[in-house]
C-alpha cells in the first residue's frame, strides 16, 4: 500500500488541486514553527537575562501572532482537504458509475470467483455499493488528516535539521541518526497491517453483498423456511468483521504506542546530550533553547504521519478497490480504440443487421452460450426467436444491446444505403440511443408512473407520455391509481401487477420511440388476458420499426406484429419470421 497512490493524483484533478495546497500550507507551516521556535527562545532567554517588556513585548506579541497564524493556516488547510476529499469522492463515483454502465463497451455485471484463493471476479452488488458508499467515505481522514501530514513530514524534518545544524551540529548529528529510524518502524508496522486492512475490507465488502442478497430474496427464503439460515450467515460474517475490525485497530493503537515511544526516547537522548553540555558551559541557554523547541517538531510530523495513515487506510483500501475494477476490461479489446459518442443515436439503428459465425462463452462456463451463430434481419423486419432454454436467445439481444461482446465471429450493421461495419466500431452510447429494449423482468423504480416511462426520453411532454401509455394498453390502468401518472410505483413497481408492469415497460419503449426495438419473453409469466393485452401492444410498438421478440409463448405464432394497427394508407405490416436457436454442443467452445 502506497503513501501516495499515483493512480488517484492521475484520476482525480482534485487531488492534484490537493496536494498542491498541502504543499504550499506545509512550507508555510513549516516557516511558522521555525520563526516560533526561535522567538520563544529568544523570549525566555531574555526573561532570564532580565529583559523589561519593552524589549520583549514585540517577541511576546510576535509569537502570538505565530500562533493566530498557524490556527487559521490549519483551519484553510482542512477546510480546503474536506472540500477536495467531497470532489474526489464525486469524480470517482462518476468514473465508477460509467464504467459499470457500460459507457465504451459491456456493462457491469458480477463475475465469479477464481478459485479457492480468495480472489474474486467483479464484484456483486452489495460489494460494488459499499465500495462507492461507505468505502469512500473513509477518503475524508486520507485527505482532511494524511496528506497535509504527509507533506509535513517531507518538508519540516529537512528544513529544522537545516536549522539545528547551523545552530549545533552534534545535536543535528544526533536527530540525523535518530529520525529514520521512525519511518522505518512505520512501513515494517504498515506491511503488517495491510493484509489485516484488506482482510477488513474484503469482510464488509461481503458482507454488504451479502445482506443485500438475502434483503431482496427475502420474501423467497421466508417461504422455504431459510430466513433464520442466512440470518445465521449474516452473524457469522459480522462477527468475523468485528474480529478484523478489532485486530486493525490493536495493531493501530500499538504502532501509535511505538512510534510516540520512539521519538519520546530521541528527543529524551537530545535533550540529555544538551543539557550535559550546558551543564559544562558548551553552549549557550538561548542555542540550547532552540534546539530543544525545534527537536520534538522534526519527529512530529513523522510520528503523525503513521497514525493517520493507520485512520485512512479504509478509504485507501476502498479506492484501490475502486481503481481495480475500473481496471476491469470492459471496452473493446486491447489494442482497439474506443469511439468516442456523438450525443446522437446511431444511424445503422434503423438499417440491417448480420451475425457472422458469431460465439460467446460466459465466464467461469465451459459450455458456450451461443456458437457459430449465423443470422441477418434487415431493415423493418419482424423477427421471432424461438429455442429451448440455454440456446442463447437472451445472449443474442445482449450482444445487440452491447451488454455483452462476442468472444468469437462478429456482429455487423448497416445503416439504410450503407456498408456493412462492425457494430464494436459504433460507439456504444449513439448504438443504445437507437434502441428500445423490454426485458422479460422490467425494473420499475421508485418514482411516478410518468417518470418510469419517460426514462428512455427524459424531455417526453405529459402527452407523449399518454399516448405511449394508450398504446401500450395502460392507460386504463394507470388513470385509476391514487394519484394517476404522479403515483409513485414503489421500489420495483410493487404497487403493479406482472402484467401492469410489463406494460409500462412498453410504454417506455414506445416512448423512446427507437428504430430497433428487443424484446425478451415480454408474456413470459401472464395469463392469456394480459399476455394477449401485451402482443396487442408490442403489434403497435412494432410497425415501422425492426422487431426481435424473444418467447416461447405460442400466441406469437398466430399474428404478424401490427397486423391490426395498420394505418389505412400505410404499408402491410411484415410477416413475422420464425428463428429457432438450439442449445450449443458442450464440447464446444468459443475460439
Amino acid at each position: 500500500m502506497k503513501p501516495l497512490d499515483p493512480r488517484l493524483v492521475r484520476t482525480a484533478s482534485a487531488v492534484r488541486v490537493h496536494l498542491g495546497v498541502s504543499v504550499a500550507a506545509g512550507a508555510l507551516t513549516t516557516g511558522l514553527i521555525l520563526v516560533q521556535a526561535w522567538l520563544l527562545a529568544r523570549t525566555i532567554t531574555g526573561a532570564w537575562a532580565g529583559e523589561g517588556i519593552d524589549t520583549l513585548g514585540p517577541a511576546v506579541a510576535g509569537v502570538a501572532a505565530v500562533a493566530v497564524a498557524r490556527a487559521v493556516l490549519s483551519y484553510v488547510s482542512e477546510t480546503s482537504a474536506l472540500y477536495s476529499a467531497a470532489r474526489t469522492k464525486s469524480q470517482l463515483r462518476r468514473r465508477l458509475v460509467a464504467h459499470v454502465t457500460g459507457g465504451r463497451g459491456r456493462v457491469w455485471t458480477a463475475g465469479p470467483s477464481d478459485g479457492d484463493g480468495g480472489q474474486e471476479g467483479a464484484p456483486k452488488a452489495g460489494e460494488l455499493l459499499t465500495l462507492a458508499t461507505r468505502g469512500l467515505d473513509a477518503l475524508d481522514d486520507y485527505f482532511a488528516r494524511y496528506l497535509p501530514q504527509l507533506a509535513l513530514a517531507a518538508i519540516v524534518p529537512v528544513a529544522v535539521l537545516t536549522v539545528v545544524f547551523w545552530a549545533d551540529w552534534i545535536s543535528g548529528a544526533v536527530i540525523l541518526v535518530t529520525l529514520p529510524l521512525i519511518p522505518i518502524f512505520m512501513a515494517l508496522i504498515g506491511m503488517h497491517t495491510q493484509a489485516r486492512t484488506d482482510k477488513q475490507w474484503r469482510l464488509l465488502s461481503r458482507l454488504g453483498g451479502h445482506f443485500l442478497d438475502v434483503v431482496e430474496g427475502l420474501p423467497t427464503l421466508a417461504v422455504f423456511r431459510r430466513a433464520k439460515a442466512q440470518a445465521a450467515i449474516i452473524r457469522k460474517v459480522g462477527e468475523q468483521h468485528r474480529q478484523a475490525t478489532m485486530g486493525t485497530l490493536r495493531v493501530a493503537f500499538l504502532s501509535a504506542f511505538a512510534l510516540e515511544l520512539l521519538s519520546t526516547l530521541a528527543v529524551a537522548l537530545v535533550a540529555v546530550e544538551v543539557g550535559l553540555r550546558l551543564l559544562g558551559g558548551h553552549m549557550d541557554y538561548q542555542t540550547a533553547l532552540l534546539v530543544l523547541i525545534l527537536a520534538p517538531e522534526a519527529y512530529l510530523p513523522l510520528r503523525e504521519v503513521g497514525t493517520r495513515f493507520h485512520a485512512s487506510m479504509e478509504g485507501v483500501a476502498a479506492a484501490e478497490g475502486i481503481f481495480t475494477e475500473l481496471d476491469r476490461e470492459r471496452g473493446p479489446a486491447a489494442g482497439e480504440h474506443a469511439p468516442e459518442p456523438a450525443g446522437s443515436p446511431a444511424p445503422t439503428a434503423s438499417g440491417d443487421l448480420r451475425f457472422e459465425g458469431v460465439g460467446l462463452t460466459y465466464p467461469g462456463r465451459d459450455r458456450p452460450a451461443l456458437d457459430g451463430l449465423d443470422l441477418t434481419v434487415h431493415a423493418g423486419e419482424h423477427v421471432l426467436l424461438t429455442g429451448p432454454s440455454g440456446s442463447g436467445k437472451t445472449t443474442l439481444l445482449s450482444l445487440l444491446l452491447r451488454l455483452n461482446e462476442p468472444g468469437a465471429g462478429r456482429v455487423s450493421v448497416r445503416a439504410p444505403g450503407g456498408t456493412w461495419e462492425p457494430l464494436l466500431g459504433i460507439a456504444a452510447e449513439d448504438w443504445r440511443l437507437g434502441v428500445a429494449w423490454v426485458p422479460q423482468y422490467p425494473y420499475l423504480f421508485d418514482v411516478s408512473v410518468a417518470d418510469n416511462i419517460r426514462l428512455g426520453a427524459p424531455e417526453a411532454t405529459m402527452e407523449q407520455v399518454r399516448e405511449a401509455a394508450r398504446a401500450s394498453e395502460a392507460d386504463t390502468f394507470v388513470s385509476a391509481l391514487p394519484d394517476g401518472y404522479r403515483t409513485r410505483l414503489g421500489e420495483r413497481g410493487a404497487r403493479l401487477s406482472a402484467g401492469q408492469r410489463q406494460r409500462i415497460a412498453l410504454a417506455r419503449a414506445m416512448c423512446r420511440d427507437a428504430p430497433l426495438v428487443l424484446l425478451d419473453e415480454p408474456t413470459a409469466h401472464l395469463d392469456p388476458e394480459n399476455a394477449a393485452a401485451v402482443r396487442t401492444a408490442v403489434g403497435r410498438l412494432a410497425r415501422g420499426r425492426t422487431a426481435i421478440v424473444v418467447a416461447h409463448d405460442t400466441g406469437w405464432l398466430t399474428r404478424t406484429l401490427g397486423a391490426h394497427e395498420e394505418a389505412p394508407d400505410g404499408p402491410p405490416a411484415p410477416p413475422l419470421r420464425v428463428v429457432e436457436l438450439q442449445v450449443p454442443s458442450v464440447d464446444v467452445g468459443v475460439r
